[in-house]
């Protein structure tokens, strides 16, 4: 299933140092990993929201296995298409075990 992330410059690096295969540990005070089920819907928090708190924003694209995703539900966050899962930062390693491919930058906005 391919989803996106909208993500900062230090997360980005990161990603970056993992060879693109997988995402970093999270913060003691993120005890969520929010991917997006939708390009405008990390495009939005992208632009409106990493640019204003770090000077850029990045649209990432990755794709994980369904059977992984199968044991989470998506929530609706806000209108229609405001989709994403939840997925506790304890199960982030499984998260990269489930990787196919690696993850792509596809839109940076300053």
């Amino acid at each position: 299933m391919t989803l996106w992330r909208p993500t900062g410059p230090e997360e980005l690096a990161l990603v970056r140092a993992s060879g693109w295969r997988a995402w970093p540990p999270r913060l003691p005070e993120q005890p969520i990993f929010y991917p997006v089920l939708n390009e405008a819907y990390a495009t939005m928090i992208a632009r409106d929201w990493n640019v204003k708190h770090s000077g850029v924003g990045y649209v990432t694209r990755f794709q994980v296995r369904r059977a992984f995703l199968d044991r989470y539900d998506v929530h609706q966050v806000g209108g229609d298409t405001i989709l994403e899962y939840w997925i506790p930062a304890e199960d982030l390693d499984e998260l990269n075990a489930n990787l196919v491919g690696t993850i792509e930058v596809v839109a940076e906005y300053r």
